[in-house]
């Protein structure tokens, strides 16, 4: 969370401020200056911390690990952690081939939904 609010704040600073002045000049209220000026400016960043919030939420291995170690019948079980798992034979024989496809698959659907959030969430983000 705190790489977001750093990016957050990285991208308020770089809005310009003369922007600002000229909304305001037009008539621009400031519910009107944050939609038409500091949101389009935003959406590169917007689309950066969806994009790695993702991948880092498919990537959780620690937190399990440490806490749970898959919990309660499987219920906090992550991929990594299940790949993890199966690689070491942490619950049973080492099956190496099994967790590499595992981890194989995991970096197809993390490279799939990278793919759709940039192609979706990013239309329109174009630098100005």
């Amino acid at each position: 969370m705190g790489g977001g609010v750093i990016l957050w704040t990285a991208g308020l600073k770089g809005v310009p401020k003369e922007l600002y002045e000229a909304a305001t000049i037009d008539g621009a209220n400031r519910w009107q200056q944050f939609w038409k000026v500091t949101l389009p400016l935003l959406r590169p960043i917007i689309v950066l911390v969806i994009v790695m919030g993702t991948i880092g939420t498919l990537q959780v291995f620690d937190q399990i690990y440490l806490a749970t170690a898959g919990g309660p019948l499987g219920t906090t079980l992550t991929p990594v952690y299940v790949v993890y798992r199966e690689a070491l034979g942490t619950q049973g024989p080492i099956q190496m081939g099994y967790g590499s496809a595992l981890a194989f698959i995991l970096a197809a659907i993390i490279f799939v939904f990278t793919f759709l959030q940039r192609r979706f969430i990013e239309r329109g983000a174009e630098m100005y």
